[in-house]
């Protein structure tokens, strides 16, 4: 499933956790929004932005592995990743003129298995 260059296997897990999803009712509103903090540096990316049934706006970080060692996908969303995620999250909501409820997700994929974490993380 997974191809050996790894911003192939990044795109090929979101595209599977972006069906996993929509399986689970959840629609998609954006893929890969990205945000700078400046010319030139990175601010974030939020792989996934989805609406989930009651009106949630879903921000989901994608995580894939080959398999779970040294700690597995989920293990990876770092406290630096997770404040990039945010950022970017903040960024996002201040074009909404009434920024719905929202929430942090994770959805981890080791190797053939599918792990989805609502509410993996809150922005305060």
């Amino acid at each position: 499933m997974f191809r050996s260059s790894r911003s192939q296997t990044g795109a090929d897990g979101e595209t599977l956790a972006l069906a996993y999803l929509q399986k689970q009712g959840l629609r998609l509103v954006e893929r890969n929004y990205r945000v700078a903090r400046g010319p030139s540096r990175r601010g974030g990316e939020i792989d996934l932005i989805l609406r989930d049934r009651d009106g949630t706006l879903v921000f989901v970080e994608v995580r894939a592995r080959a398999s779970a060692d040294r700690g597995g996908a989920a293990a990876s969303v770092t406290a630096r990743k997770r404040a990039s995620l945010i950022h970017a999250a903040q960024h996002y909501l201040i074009r909404l003129p009434s920024p719905p409820p929202c929430r942090f997700d994770v959805l981890a994929i080791d190797g053939s298995q599918i792990a989805w974490l609502p509410g993996a993380f809150d922005a305060g």
